[in-house]
Parts: structure tokens; C-alpha cells; sequence
């Protein structure tokens, strides 16, 4: 039976190889520390965080995250450790929450390896404190305990740290808050959370999957990174609480899902329905669906990989307890206890797969009937929707910027969808990632790649607004990238000629700059009527190519301004950049870097989902060899903004 405990209850711990899940309200940094009988911990290396997150017996998250699963093996912890301190904490990311009190409950749970609950625990009553000592598993006359604890810190990580004797505790705070913020920069954002009437419909022949992480209760605040903010007007600015609802919905219930197909037979599984998902519209619908099949995939993952991390080690410790026994090592007493072990390895890892396997058939047989069905911007280049393309009249949900799956299901591709408007610049890194496909690319072709890629986001976004309604600006100040832009320039949809050399950037960059100042203090001021007449309303896409080659530190500056402010106000940035190109400026430019999502042009496994933190593999979009859709969408997006045919 799970103890459910409050703070200063202990309970035994019967095992010692466990798992410490975590579910919070909003992505929270987890740590561990390993202390004496004091519970003083004597250096850095035996802590456990996102920049070191192995130690002997200890593996914590390596990002912030939602969900966070924790491995403990007590047995293989150093000599002298008698207690392990769980440790929580707010990530340093602007618009991100400050305390704990602004965000739910976190819940801590003690497992075994195969899922069963020991002891559960909420953290309740916290307010101002930024980190907090969740609980601490310690050992007592020859037993392992584990207490719940819930002190909270309102001086953070630093003054948590330094509560447990750890010499500099600031600056070691510091580079864990710095690790937690590079891996911040890779993450996916998660979707606004789902309200009791927006969950996602379940058919009863694919459960919940177990062991990937609790999903947090309906209601809770919002999850994720001011990404995902949906403003009235592109003058919006953030003020107060994110509101995630989307700026031209009513306020009454929304209407309920479409019906699902009744079973084909006894027993049989519901036919998948596109739309699978309650919302305003089958556009929201299908978003929620989407994000539903992205969150399964990655718990039942999740599952399977627990599963058979644990039969190994469960091989493992049966092979160990059988060969110190010197018994074991005549006759064939030993060769039958490998075999007897390796058999229940490989039952329990098939019985997971197969698991995984019905979870997969049933998410690939939902997915051949929502890709289909999905609108334009939520589709891909190859899909026919494109054919019938027409310049909307509102600007949708969201847009699709590619594809993720992971190694157990390649075939099954899910769209990664951004929230619309952007209020996240994207970064697509023409360098070399550490991936096969980049390895079979030489570094020409890939930054020829990349700004391939950043012209087709342009044109998806160009294609999603209405006429009129989206302005993109390029800088290419040495003029390489007019082959891959010669797309937009035919067509006629750039706010202007490419700008090249380094007056072009500084007169591009001075025109958006005074752009956000203008609006910012019209807001401020409450005269949002009163801007000059020549400021284009529109929302802008500032494309930079090739940097940091023609920027001067002036101009460096304005850019991180832009990728600051810009997008509260309607200015967005796509850097084509190779991060090492502008390892000159220093340390100055990383926060441009985390600000931006990066993605590839070629196949990467370097953004993170925010359920379980799994390594999925990007797949940017791409035209089908010779298609012409590209040219026929930026000619309708055009001849709409001349006032023809749409």
C-alpha cells in the first residue's frame, strides 16, 4: 500500500533500487545531493544536477522539465553517504514563474523499478521560496528511510546549497542554473494546458501508458515559456498572468468532439477519428489531437524503456548474487543460472514491447488518419491541401515547422507545431550537428540547406497570415543566400530588397529597432492610435543570414534587443548561423542563443518534449523534387496582397 505522507512523515523504504518521480505545474530544475550522517554534503562531485547528472548510485534529469524520473540505487552509493536529498528548483528563464507559489503543487513519488508506489508526497503551502528540499531518502540503524521534507528557500538554489555546508554555493548555483538554460534552448515548448472540457478523448483500446510520469491535474497554471502566448494584435504586450486563450474565442463551452466510430467487432479497437479532441473549431481540435499523440508517444516510450531498464538490472543482480557464491562456479550450476536470467531478461523486455508495439499500432493508424485531415498550416509540403491553397482570413492556431520521432518508432512522425503568433525566434543552425546526416553533408551544402529551410518557414508564415498581415526582411550582407532566396524575391512578398553590406544592416536593423521603440512607448503611454503613419503594422520577420559576418557590436546589440523585445510587439527573428562562426563576441551572445528555438536543416536528435525529456529526432519540411507548390503559394500570397484573386 503507497504511504501517502506529509511533511516530517518517514516511511521504510523495502528496496533499495528505486525511482523518484516528479510532476509539477510548470518545468522545475531536480537535483540530488548525497550527505553524511549530518546530512553534510563535502563537495560539488557529490551532487548531482542537470550539468553533472551521474554520480555513483544517482542519475537526475539532465533539463528542466515538467516531469522528471530520478534513479537510486542505494547499495551503489560511495562510503560514508547516509542521506539523499531530493532537491527542486525554479529555472532562471525570463517569464518563467519566480516561486512556488505561483505554480501547483509539486508531487514527489518513491518507487520501485517496475512502477508500484512506495510513499507519495505533495508540496503544499510554499509561496515565495524559488527552491525547495523536496525529500530525503536517509539510512538509520542499518535502514533505508525515506522523509518527506518540503523546506522551501526563498533565496534559491544558492541558499538551499549552502543550508548543506556546500562551499561556494553562489557560484555553484550559478552553473547549475547556466546547464539548466542550455538545455532550456533545445526544449520543446509545451502546449497551453488542457482544460477538464479539453482533454484529449481516449479510446479504451489504448490506456494511459504507465510509468512515464504523472500527467499534472486539469487546471493547473500554465506550463511552459511565454511562447506560447497568443496576443489580440501584434502590439500586445505581456502584463500579469499568461493568457493562453486564443484572442477571437468566446467564452462559452466549447462544443464537444466529433462521435468515434463505433468498434469494428467484439472487443475491437475504435476506429481512429481526426478531430479526436475537444476544442472551438476541428483546426483546435486537431492541434489538441496532435499534441495528445505527441505526449503518448513519449510516455509509452517512456514505459517501454523503464521496463527494460529494469530487466537488466534485474539480470544483472541475479547474476551478481549467483556467482559470489563459489558453489555456483562447479558443475553447471552457473551456466544454468546465466540462462535462467537471460530468459526472464528477455520475457519481461518482450512483454514490454509488445506493449509498446499495440501503443504504436494504434497511434500509427490515428496518425494515417489525422495527417490527411490536417489544414494547411498544420501540414506538410507534400500534403494536397497545398493545391487548393487560398490567403486566410485569420491567422491560424498554430503552424507546423516539422517532424519528431524516436529511434523505437522511426516510422511514426509526429508534427511539431509552434503557437501562433511567434513569440520565440527560431535558429537554424548551419553548422555541423552531431548527427549521420550532417556527417554526410559537407558544410557548403549545409548552410545552403539551412537557408533553403529558413525560406520555406518564411513562405509557411507569409502563407498563414492574411494579406497584408506579415512583412519578412533579409539580411544577407555578403549576398550568398540569393540562390535560396530567389523564391521570395521573384514573388514579390519581401518588405524590400535583400540588404547586403554593412550599411544594409544597419539601416534594416535601425528601421525595426525604431519599430519596437514606437510601439512599446505607445503602449506605455496608452496611445496605441497615435503611431506614425509610416510604421507598417503588419507582423515582421527579421531572416539574418550569415552571422555574425557584417554585424559591428552596434549592431550586434540590436539584434539581441530584437530577439528581446521583439516579439511582444510584433517582430520576429530566423538567425541562419553557425554558433561558432561568432565565438568571437564571447560569453555576451548566449543569451540570444537560449532565446531561440533551434532547429536543423538536416535530421537532428537535439530537441527534448517536456513530459519526459526523451531525444527526438527533428526532420525539417521539405518540398517534394520538382514540385512547384512553393512557387504557386508565394504567387497567390502576391496577387492577394495586390488586391487580385485569392
Amino acid at each position: 500500500m503507497t504511504a501517502e505522507l506529509v511533511r516530517g512523515q518517514n516511511h521504510v523504504l523495502p528496496q533499495t533500487r528505486l525511482e523518484i518521480r516528479i510532476s509539477a505545474g510548470a518545468p522545475v530544475v531536480a537535483g540530488a545531493t548525497l550527505g553524511d550522517e549530518h546530512g553534510t554534503v563535502h563537495g560539488v562531485e557529490r551532487i548531482a544536477h542537470p550539468g553533472s547528472p551521474q554520480l555513483p548510485g544517482l542519475e537526475v534529469s539532465r533539463q528542466a522539465a515538467a516531469d522528471h524520473r530520478l534513479a537510486v540505487d542505494l547499495d551503489a552509493l560511495p562510503e560514508g553517504v547516509h542521506r539523499v536529498t531530493v532537491l527542486l528548483a525554479l529555472p532562471l528563464e525570463a517569464g518563467g514563474p519566480a516561486r512556488f507559489g505561483a505554480v501547483a503543487a509539486p508531487f514527489v513519488a518513491v518507487t520501485g523499478l517496475e512502477g508500484t508506489e512506495i510513499a507519495t508526497f505533495t508540496l503544499t503551502g510554499l509561496d515565495s521560496e524559488s527552491a525547495v528540499t523536496a525529500l530525503e531518502l536517509y539510512r538509520r540503524q542499518g535502514a533505508w528511510k525515506v522523509r518527506a521534507v518540503g523546506q522551501g528557500y526563498a533565496g534559491g538554489l544558492a541558499e538551499m546549497l549552502a543550508d548543506q555546508g556546500v562551499d561556494r554555493a553562489a557560484e555553484l548555483a550559478g552553473s547549475i542554473q547556466e546547464a539548466v538554460a542550455r538545455g532550456l534552448a533545445r526544449s520543446v515548448s509545451p502546449p497551453p494546458p488542457r482544460t477538464p472540457e479539453g482533454d484529449r478523448v481516449r479510446h479504451p483500446a489504448r490506456p494511459a501508458p504507465a510509468q512515464g510520469g504523472g500527467q499534472p491535474p486539469a487546471g493547473q497554471p500554465p506550463v511552459g515559456p511565454p511562447a506560447d502566448r497568443q496576443p489580440e494584435t501584434p502590439a500586445a504586450v505581456p502584463s500579469g498572468p499568461i493568457d493562453y486563450a486564443h484572442p477571437r474565442r468566446q467564452s462559452a463551452a466549447p462544443p464537444p468532439p466529433p462521435p468515434a466510430a463505433p468498434p469494428t467487432g467484439p472487443g475491437q479497437p475504435a476506429q481512429p477519428v481526426a478531430g479526436d479532441a475537444t476544442g472551438w473549431s476541428m483546426d483546435e481540435r486537431l492541434y489538441n489531437q496532435i499534441w495528445g499523440m505527441f505526449e503518448d508517444l513519449a510516455r509509452a516510450t517512456a514505459a517501454y524503456r523503464s521496463a527494460v531498464d529494469f530487466a537488466e538490472s534485474r539480470m544483472d543482480q541475479e547474476l551478481e548474487r549467483t556467482l559470489s557464491d563459489p558453489r555456483s562456479r562447479i558443475g553447471g550450476t552457473g551456466d544454468l543460472a546465466r540462462e535462467q536470467a537471460r530468459a526472464k531478461r528477455d520475457e519481461l523486455t518482450g512483454r514490454a514491447r509488445e506493449a509498446l508495439d499495440r501503443d504504436l499500432a494504434q497511434l500509427a493508424a490515428e496518425s494515417a488518419v489525422v495527417e490527411p485531415a490536417l489544414p494547411a498550416p498544420y501540414a506538410g509540403w507534400d500534403n494536397p491541401v497545398w493545391h487548393a491553397y487560398r490567403v486566410p482570413m485569420e491567422i491560424p492556431m498554430a503552424l507546423r515547422i516539422g517532424d519528431l520521432h524516436l529511434p523505437e518508432s522511426a516510422a511514426l512522425r509526429i508534427p511539431l507545431l509552434v503557437r501562433l503568433p511567434l513569440q520565440r525566434g527560431i535558429w537554424i543552425d548551419s553548422g555541423r550537428p552531431a548527427s549521420e546526416a550532417a556527417a554526410l553533408t559537407d558544410g557548403d551544402q549545409l548552410h545552403r540547406l539551412a537557408m533553403e529551410s529558413a525560406v520555406l518557414h518564411a513562405a509557411r508564415l507569409l502563407a498563414v497570415y492574411p494579406a497584408g498581415e506579415f512583412s519578412v526582411h533579409v539580411i544577407d550582407p555578403a549576398g550568398s543566400a540569393s540562390a535560396a532566396l530567389a523564391p521570395l524575391v521573384r514573388s514579390g512578398v519581401l518588405a524590400g530588397p535583400p540588404a547586403s553590406g554593412a550599411g544594409g544592416v544597419s539601416s534594416v536593423l535601425a528601421q525595426l529597432t525604431r519599430r519596437v521603440d514606437l510601439v512599446q512607448m505607445a503602449i506605455r503611454a496608452g496611445a496605441a492610435d497615435s503611431l506614425p503613419p509610416d510604421l507598417d503594422p503588419a507582423e515582421q520577420l527579421l531572416i539574418v543570414n550569415d552571422f555574425p559576418h557584417g554585424f559591428d557590436d552596434r549592431a550586434v546589440n540590436q539584434l539581441r534587443y530584437l530577439a528581446d523585445e521583439g516579439p511582444s510587439v510584433g517582430v520576429h527573428l530566423l538567425m541562419v548561423a553557425d554558433r561558432e562562426d561568432a565565438s568571437a563576441f564571447g560569453p555576451v551572445l548566449d543569451p540570444l542563443w537560449r532565446s531561440l528555438l533551434r532547429i536543423t536543416p538536416v535530421a537532428d536528435d537535439h530537441l527534448a518534449d517536456p513530459w519526459v525529456g526523451h531525444a527526438w529526432t527533428y526532420e525539417p519540411l521539405t518540398t517534394p523534387p520538382g514540385s512547384r507548390v512553393l512557387e504557386l503559394v508565394l504567387d497567390r500570397v502576391a496577387a492577394a496582397r495586390s488586391g487580385g484573386p485569392r
